[in-house]
């Protein structure tokens, strides 16, 4: 329900309070050996993004607020990016997967507290050029266990987008990152033989975050229309950084 609410309150994808705090419970847990707790994290929250921001991604397309050239542009590397990523993340040594973690999360802490202004004479890129941006945000995305919307958005708005459509284009591109992400720790990752798990996603915690999500993310929706965003945004942001400290240590 947390990660549904904040994210109603700040319209940051649900990903990013997934993976830590799953990763955290997990930890205290004797559920799973250290080395798989993140992957599990990562894994299982790609999948309840498929269902979380499905809503999201609806509502942008019938706003007809989505940059449908730039998603045609983006989507075949994304979608290649993340598949790989699922590939990739259960050959990576836990210790460095966990530290690229956090210096993820601090980043996007960082240009939430300070509100980041683009320059204002770049355009987004053309053809092949566009490639390993998608590329990039999808192998991120897959690896760090999100929609992409914390690597899109910023990467758009850099570019010049606007806010509003920037967002609505990462929505649309984050249910088939997540999709081809969960499938690729599903199916293609050297699953561990472990009964709670459908090759690296946690069925229980899929099952429960789904339904909290889907059910708190209006409340959330409903107390950012009363409350000051930019004050909740750098209150969160600390939060991050205090959740990235405590994974490294």
């Amino acid at each position: 329900m947390g990660s549904g609410f904040i994210g109603g309150l700040l319209g940051v994808g649900g990903g990013i309070i997934i993976v830590p705090m799953l990763f955290l419970l997990l930890s205290e847990s004797s559920r799973y050996p250290e080395d798989l707790v993140l992957l599990v994290a990562i894994a299982t929250s790609l999948a309840c993004i498929v269902f979380t921001s499905a809503s999201a991604a609806y509502a942008q397309i019938k706003g007809r607020r989505v940059l449908w050239d730039i998603v045609k542009r983006l989507l075949p590397t994304v979608l290649l990016g993340s598949v790989l990523a699922g590939y990739l993340a259960p050959m990576v040594p836990s210790v460095w997967l966990r530290t690229g973690f956090a210096i993820f999360i601090t980043a996007v802490a960082a240009v939430m507290y300070f509100d980041w202004k683009p320059s204002p004479h770049r355009q987004f890129p053309d053809g092949v050029r566009a490639a390993p941006i998608g590329f990039g945000a999808g192998l991120i995305s897959g690896l760090v266990g999100i929609a992409g919307g914390n690597v899109i958005v910023p990467t758009l708005v850099f570019f010049n987008v606007t806010a509003h459509q920037a967002t609505a284009t990462a929505s649309t591109l984050g249910v088939p990152i997540a999709a081809s992400g969960a499938l690729s720790y599903m199916l293609l990752a050297p699953a561990p033989n472990h009964e709670a798990l459908l090759g690296y996603v946690d069925l229980q915690a899929f099952f429960f975050i789904v339904i909290g999500s889907v059910l708190a993310a209006p409340v959330g929706v409903k107390f950012a229309q009363r409350l000051p965003a930019a004050t909740l945004k750098k209150v969160f942001s600390v939060m991050l950084m205090l959740v990235a400290v405590r994974m490294v240590l």
